[in-house]
């Protein structure tokens, strides 16, 4: 990880909400319980999910060259019981020249 930077009026930040307590769930609800079944071989069924997504976010301090972006998300979900959260890069949406940043071991993710 590393600093994004939006002071200089690039890049947006959008947030949604799906609350599916007793709801129809919508696909975006749908698909995101289907990764958590897929990826941990459980049942899964959202209660409350949380979608943010960065898009074109530069990096710390947007000075040094505002035009180098990244677009991701992170989808946090819970059953009222376990929670997960989904991390989503768009691919080849690393423009970030990470050479150039203050820390040498960048890696896109978490441990």
């Amino acid at each position: 990880w590393d600093n994004a930077d939006f002071s200089r009026g690039v890049g947006t930040t959008f947030y949604q909400e799906f609350s599916t307590l007793n709801t129809a769930k919508p696909p975006f609800v749908r698909d995101v319980e289907a990764k958590v079944r897929r990826y941990l071989r459980s049942s899964y069924s959202a209660v409350w999910t949380l979608k943010i997504t960065w898009e074109k976010a530069p990096v710390y301090a947007a000075w040094t060259d505002a035009r180098k972006t990244i677009t991701y998300q992170a989808v946090l979900t819970t059953d009222g019981f376990r929670s997960y959260i989904l991390m989503l890069y768009q691919d080849r949406g690393m423009q970030w020249d990470y050479t150039r940043l203050t820390s040498t071991n960048v890696l896109i993710g978490y441990t």
